[in-house]
């Protein structure tokens, strides 16, 4: 039996560093839709309705944090796993108390500087074997 595909939405501001990123994971098995900055994920996450998300904390006009407070507004979106993959250290996230708020409900944290592709990979593919 062949594995699912599955949906996923990449929230990137780095234009180079999301297609680096899309060819991995499809080669990997899995549907990329990118946006560069929250407003485009929200139209994106409408249309395609993802399996999962993968958001940069910074991005351009709004933060990774007010896009994920948009998101899991919608009761469409509230158990889609979510994968923080940032260059923000994950303690300057939890000292922020941001880190603590069950309403975002954040499925995973890695810091881009200490996560190569295969461990993001690794995650996900747990990640969606548990969805």
């Amino acid at each position: 039996m062949a594995k699912r595909q599955i949906d996923l939405l990449l929230i990137e501001p780095d234009r180079v560093f999301a297609s680096s990123i899309n060819g991995y994971l499809c080669e990997n098995g899995y549907n990329v839709r990118h946006a560069y900055d929250a407003q485009a994920a929200l139209v994106a996450a409408d249309e395609a309705r993802p399996d999962m998300v993968v958001c940069e904390l910074q991005l351009v006009s709004h933060s990774g944090i007010e896009f994920l407070y948009e998101f899991r507004s919608y009761p469409d979106w509230r158990q889609v796993p979510v994968v923080i993959f940032s260059l923000v250290p994950p303690i300057e996230f939890a000292s922020s108390g941001l880190g603590l708020s069950r309403d975002l409900a954040i499925s995973c944290y890695l810091y881009k500087s200490a996560t190569t592709m295969s461990m993001l990979l690794r995650e996900l593919n747990f990640l969606s074997e548990r969805a």
